[in-house]
This record gives C-alpha cells, structure tokens and sequence, in this order.
C-alpha cells in the first residue's frame, strides 16, 4: 500500500526501503534493529553451518529483508552456495524432514527456538543460528530490519503532520521503553513466554537510528543490491 500510494508512512522493511529509495524519505531517530541477537529471526539446521553448502534451504515468505540477509551471511560472509525454497511457516519437524534447514521469523521462530532450548543433547539434534547474532559477528554493525517509511510526495504535501508524526513516535518509543514490565503483563506472547523471557527480548532490540545503525545499514545495502 505504501509502494501504491494508497497509505503515506508505514513502518516496512529495511529491503523495501533501499530498494525504492527514489519513493521514500526515513522517519529519523526510528528503526527496528539489533547489535547482536535479534531472537526471532532464527536458522534451524539438522547440519552445522558449513554442511549446508550446496544444500536447498527452506526460507520464509513473510520476510524479504530476512531472506536478504541470510544469504549474504551464507554466501557473502562463509563462502557456501546454496539454493532457496521459500514455504509458508510451518511445523519445523515437518518442514526439516523435506529440508536440511529452514528460516523461520518472528512468533514461530521463537516458538521452535523454545522448544529446542528444552532439549539437552551433545550434540545438538537441531542448530539454531540467529541472523542478527551471525550479522554482528562478521560485521561488528547493528542491522536494520525495519524503518519508518514516509512517500516522498507525501513528505512534501504533509510537512507538518509528518513532523507531528514523527514528534509522536519518539515520544512513544521513550513511554514504551519505561513500561515494558507493565506491557509485558498482558502481552498475547505471555502465553508461551514468561515475563523475563519477553523483556529480555524487547530489551535486546534496539529501537533506535544513529550513525551506527546508518553505517549498518549502508553495509548491507552493498551486499544486498550488489550487481
């Protein structure tokens, strides 16, 4: 709806963003992002990292930026070729019986990164690799998942609802931010995770857009619309 017209901002993804930075300006000070574990954007893998060199590896459709990412992680950063089938979320038994690996993002991945974290076993029957840790590892640079997006044409037409939009968000970020232990109360997640598991998520995402996060972002703009 943003690419359309039919919406001024949304948040979206970092891929979208750089793909069409001709249509959109940022919302500045405002990002979704991690320097280091994201813990909800997971490979599983029945075979270590390495082993999946030319293997096919199942990737979900509800994440282009996601996808963008583990393949430069595979190919950019370990030097594996491998090939991509993209599947609606499922089972991870299921799907790992058809795959050797899969990435599977948010309420699923932490599902299944739960369920494993219950197995003891040496070693490991499933790998579970986080995207935003293996970024970080290679690069020392915060990832950009998503930004708030603003159409250029509506940038100029809407100035000041945009700075008043704008003005709302950081406001909010700074509100939410001291209250995540009261959110975290009635949040759906509670049903699945306890309290200090949820905060320990929230807290290790970094709602913020500085320089660092720019040159991340920059970084993965060179790998990812590299001719």
């Amino acid at each position: 709806m943003l690419k359309e017209g039919k919406i001024d901002v949304s948040p979206s993804s970092s891929i979208e963003y750089l793909r069409h930075k001709d249509k959109y300006s940022i919302i500045p000070w405002l990002a979704i992002s991690a320097s280091g574990p994201i813990r909800s954007i997971f490979l599983f893998s029945a075979l270590p990292l390495k082993a999946l060199d030319k293997k096919t590896i199942a990737v979900s459709s509800h994440s282009e930026t996601s996808v963008a990412l583990l393949k430069i992680i595979l190919k950019d950063f370990l030097s594996l070729n491998c090939r991509f089938k993209t599947i609606d979320s499922g089972n991870l038994k299921k799907i790992l019986k058809s795959f050797p690996a899969c990435l599977l993002i948010g309420d699923p991945a932490m599902r299944e990164a739960k369920k494993l974290s219950t197995v003891n076993s040496h070693p490991p029957t499933v790998y579970t690799y986080d995207l935003g840790e293996l970024w970080f590892k290679h690069t020392g640079l915060p990832f950009v998942f998503a930004l708030w997006m603003i159409r250029r044409k509506s940038l100029l037409q809407k100035n000041e609802l945009i700075k008043k939009l704008s003005s709302d968000l950081i406001n909010a970020k700074d509100y939410v931010r001291k209250r995540f232990f009261l959110i975290a109360r009635r949040a759906p997640q509670r049903k699945w995770l306890s309290t200090k598991e949820l905060l320990n998520y929230w807290e290790g995402i970094s709602y913020d857009f500085t320089e660092k996060h720019m040159e991340g972002l920059k970084l993965f703009e060179k790998y990812a619309l590299k001719k």
